[in-house]
């Protein structure tokens, strides 16, 4: 009886499916995980020694940061929802400009790295006023911000199958179209004939299919799981002691806002689709959890941290809330940044698979911001303009990624996010036309 009581987030499932539901959330951000250090490496001159260290850096955090979100670190740290955590691609930008300027190289980290801790700090600090912020997102502001989230995405997806450089001439080469295609008919084939264990791993089985395709077609490239080392060990400040550079510091603090901003966009949105709506006290811990996360990212050589979008399209598809299994996905990504073959393992998904879940995934967010939009009332009111405004300011940086190429640095941080400039337009029109109100 006591157990029926037991919210899904809560329930602790047995740990054979703990582990395989954990796994499918690292298989669905392994590619986004890596990404910024990748990035990051190529951009200050890293050689790739220092890029690998980067690489087990940044999973061994994001599994510390994944544990903290989802299971709490005392009473005041921790959202408690299935959220995984991974560094914002956000902060790339402003963390090559930071390197470059101090010389680039191990030693230009030394910067970005002081510039991440302070920031953390001051998002920890500052969370509690925040969250405040949260008696200015009504149902229709809700449902346009988790609609803006799934569409926003899309991009990514198509760009793991097409490719991100249109003058490669494998760019949207039709077998890679059809390995995807392949992956999301699995996946939807999978979601519809099973309700039960079946279908919550459709999007693994969806992986794993899809890559084993890919390797008979010869795809799919294994030499660097034999070049990758056997233990890695991530110790801190092992670039150097950190440097408080204060317009660096300044510079990464507006980078953490807009970050905060994203993730409360996505902690409203978990918490929609697991049936948990977020509280004030709900989103001020999340956002602790954030800086915390950060600021250890400043001391274990990783990156500033925040909610990772494409896993709340798994929970969604999957029906999986409980908040125990991200936390085994965050076991397992701390195990990966220890072992550098397993992580060179899960590397070799190509992207082309990636991008047929990702449809799904994604997909499956805008759906759900469709779903909570349905139940708001559009007589009366103003809440149509709303929405159609909001979304299509979003869409402008994906539609032209360089429209705010020539504002200033603090205002290409905000409208370039497709995210956050969507939210802010989402929450001003409604407090302009609405007068605050749904």
């Amino acid at each position: 009886m006591q157990s029926s009581k037991v919210h899904p987030v809560d329930k602790k499932l047995p740990f054979w499916q703990l582990l395989i539901y954990g796994f499918q959330h690292v298989l669905a951000m392994y590619s986004g995980a890596v990404a910024v250090p990748l990035v990051l490496a190529g951009a200050i001159h890293l050689d790739v020694e220092h890029l690998i260290y980067l690489i087990n850096a940044d999973l061994f955090t994001c599994g510390i940061a994944t544990l903290v979100q989802t299971l709490s670190m005392g009473p005041y740290i921790g959202s408690k929802l299935p959220i995984v955590q991974g560094c914002t691609f956000t902060a790339v930008t402003p963390m090559i400009l930071i390197a470059n300027s101090a010389g680039g190289g191990a030693e230009g980290l030394r910067v970005v790295y002081g510039s991440v801790i302070v920031a953390g700090l001051i998002c920890f600090i500052t969370a509690n006023y925040f969250s405040k912020l949260l008696r200015f997102f009504p149902p229709v502001v809700t449902g346009a911000v988790i609609t803006i989230i799934g569409l926003t995405l899309m991009p990514v997806a198509v760009g793991w199958i097409a490719g991100v450089n249109p003058a490669a001439p494998d760019y949207a080469a039709p077998m890679n179209i059809m390995i995807a295609l392949l992956v999301l008919v699995l996946i939807l084939f999978l979601y519809r004939v099973s309700s039960g264990f079946i279908g919550h791993i459709a999007v693994l089985l969806g992986l794993i299919f899809g890559t084993v395709v890919a390797a008979l077609l010869g795809y799919v490239d294994f030499s660097a799981v034999g070049q990758a080392a056997s233990l890695g060990i991530t110790t801190p400040f092992a670039f150097g002691m950190p440097v408080f550079e204060p317009v660096s510091c300044i510079a990464m603090t507006l980078v953490m806002l807009v970050t905060m901003a994203e993730t409360t966009g996505d902690v409203i949105a978990v918490g929609k689709i697991v049936n948990k709506p977020t509280d004030e006290e709900i989103l001020c811990k999340a956002l602790r959890a954030d800086g915390f996360s950060t600021a250890l990212g400043g001391i274990l050589n990783a990156f500033p941290y925040t909610a990772f979008a494409q896993n709340i399209g798994l929970v969604s598809i999957t029906g999986v809330r409980s908040r125990y299994v991200v936390a085994m996905g965050g076991v397992i990504l701390m195990i990966l940044g220890l072992l550098p073959k397993l992580a060179a393992v899960v590397a070799c998904i190509p992207n082309m698979v990636l991008g047929g879940a990702g449809l799904a995934m994604f997909g499956m967010v805008a759906a759900s911001g469709i779903q909570a939009l349905s139940k708001v009332n559009f007589v009366g009111n103003c809440n149509m303009m709303v929405i159609a405004v909001s979304v299509a300011v979003a869409l402008i940086p994906i539609g032209a990624p360089t429209f705010y190429s020539k504002f200033p640095t603090g205002v290409q941080l905000i409208c370039t996010s497709g995210i956050t400039i969507g939210s802010i337009t989402a929450i001003l029109l409604n407090l302009i036309l609405n007068k605050g109100t749904d």
